[in-house]
């Protein structure tokens, strides 16, 4: 038995998860889903203050408080960096990284600064405008490659800002985290934001899926998505 802890990006929560948690229980496994600080169902948590270290941090307290070893810890999008982040704090605790259509960051490097520069200047006029020059708007769901409409009303009507720091504030690494295992699954069925990540994760060697399907495989494409976490990037 592994356990899962599945970190969602962007402007989601927890909830996110609720298509894949239970193909992975029923295959024998824990999972945790969590919220991250500021998001979702912690919102009123939210505040200038929140960035990246702050969800490293809520990552590795729960990790810690669960006593969770052998973890399958798998970031989407944004939360590739946290990935990255937490196994440099705890690798003894992770068995695997997996990136799903996510940042592949190394040391020194913030999340905006690892986008291709049109979609990294729509997120700074978003944020100098209707966020407040704090929060990250949320994006158009068309955009990130939802079509279905029951899955673009799921997702809106759950969907919070998103705290810039997060985006600005660059990861610190020691390299321990280097000897964890990786793997990335790169989402191939729209603009394909990520795919300079899949390349950089392919030059360093590590199993590269595909899914085709968009940007939120854990919400359109759930099956195939638990198929690879519970086959090829589990071993």
């Amino acid at each position: 038995m592994s356990t899962y802890v599945l970190l969602h990006g962007a402007w989601h929560g927890g909830w996110a998860w609720q298509r894949v948690v239970p193909l992975l229980r029923a295959a024998g496994h824990e999972v945790h889903a969590p919220t991250l600080t500021g998001l979702s169902d912690r919102a009123h948590l939210l505040s200038p203050s929140v960035g990246l270290s702050t969800h490293i941090e809520d990552v590795v307290a729960l990790l810690e408080a669960h006593d969770a070893r052998d973890v399958v810890l798998v970031g989407h999008s944004y939360a590739g960096q946290v990935v990255t982040g937490v196994a440099d704090r705890i690798p003894q605790r992770v068995a695997r990284r997996v990136y799903l259509d996510a940042f592949v960051g190394d040391d020194g490097e913030a999340a905006i600064d690892l986008q291709p520069e049109t979609v990294a200047g729509h997120y700074r006029d978003s944020v100098a405008g209707p966020g407040f020059g704090w929060l990250i708007p949320v994006r158009s769901l068309q955009v990130l490659g939802v079509t279905d409409q029951a899955d673009v009303d799921w997702l809106t009507a759950r969907l919070t800002p998103h705290p810039w720091l997060t985006y600005t504030e660059p990861l610190r690494l020691t390299g321990a985290g280097d000897k964890v295992a990786a793997s990335f699954i790169e989402c191939t069925d729209w603009m394909r934001v990520f795919e300079t990540h899949a390349e950089r994760a392919a030059e360093r060697g590590w199993p590269v899926h595909t899914i085709p399907t968009g940007h939120e495989a854990m919400v359109t494409a759930p099956g195939a998505l638990a198929e690879l976490l519970l086959g090829e990037c589990a071993a």
